[in-house]
């Protein structure tokens, strides 16, 4: 048996993997963890980019997105674009146990939240709102929508992804978030997409991914990770590898590459993260009873 291994995104993601240890050592699966990590962080309202407290979308609505995936069977659930649920990785958990899909979506999801016993609530508070109406983008028209750039702002689409690794060697992940600030209503990142924004494999390992999600999407960036550990390399190759594949993609359509990071776990338990330039990216990662933060170094790959 190996010490248990989580990883998770961002600086709150220390929360995630505190929580995460503690439901290994009570007796949880990997995925059990894995998801009461991104619980824990989907009830912090002061995250504001992931469940309660979450910034609203470009008509203040706050919408979630959330995916999880069991390495042991390849079962999956995913769901998006849900409104008034705050649990929403809980619910793609139950769309995997209880539906034979994976992937609900905005209206049909959150009945199928009521049917199962989740309850109605406002996702904004008070302090989400008045961030919200500060940073708003200002248009000529005050009737007119306001529409977001290309994103480049890391502070407005900072996913949490808990990977978790137990001591018996399987393997559970968990992606959520409230998506891109001031998005499009209707607008999906990759935080939901088995594949772009999670895959787990307990035969290959476990990625994850966070920032701006277009461009996760792009390059099928969980998917692309997970198998480049199937073929042999270690997690760290594999994060580099998504990283120089969005730098590749980019400088095809002649752009900077997006703030985007990158994290995964191998199947002996090596954790690992990578990021592009211009990312400050910070992942907190646990090992038997140890917890640190830790930095990211941006990959620049030699184009």
């Amino acid at each position: 048996m190996a010490d248990p291994v989580v990883i998770a995104t961002w600086p709150f993601g220390r929360l995630a993997v505190e929580t995460a240890l503690r439901a290994l050592q009570a007796g949880n699966s990997a995925l059990e963890a894995a998801l009461a990590g991104a619980q824990a962080v989907e009830d912090d309202p002061a995250v504001r980019s992931v469940g309660l407290g979450g910034l609203g979308n470009a008509l203040g609505t706050v919408s979630l997105d959330a995916c999880i995936m069991d390495g042991r069977t390849l079962q999956c659930g995913a769901v998006a674009g849900v409104e008034n649920i705050r649990h929403v990785a809980a619910l793609a958990k139950l769309v995997a146990d209880k539906t034979p899909h994976v992937f609900l979506v905005g209206e049909g999801a959150k009945w199928f939240a009521l049917q199962n016993g989740f309850s109605l609530e406002p996702l904004f508070t008070p302090e989400s709102i008045a961030e919200w109406a500060q940073k708003r983008p200002k248009v000529k028209d005050p009737a007119a929508t306001p529409i977001m750039p290309a994103p480049t702002a890391a502070d407005s689409h900072d996913t949490v992804t808990v990977l978790v690794r137990d001591a018996a060697g399987h393997l559970g992940g968990v992606c959520t978030t409230s998506g891109l600030a001031y998005k499009l209503p209707g607008r999906v990142g990759d935080s939901p997409i088995i594949g772009a924004g999670l895959y787990v494999d307990d035969e290959a390992g476990a990625a994850g991914s966070t920032g701006v999600g277009e461009e996760i999407i792009r390059i099928g960036a969980a998917m692309l990770m997970t198998e480049a550990m199937r073929q042999g390399k270690s997690a760290q190759e594999a994060c580099d590898l998504a990283v120089q594949r969005v730098h590749a993609f980019a400088a095809r359509r002649g752009v900077h590459p997006a703030r985007v990071a990158f994290i995964a776990i191998d199947p002996k338990g090596n954790p690992a993260a990578s990021c592009t330039e211009r990312t400050e990216f910070q992942y907190a990662v646990a090992r038997g009873n140890a917890i640190e933060l830790r930095q990211a170094k941006p990959f620049a790959p030699k184009m």
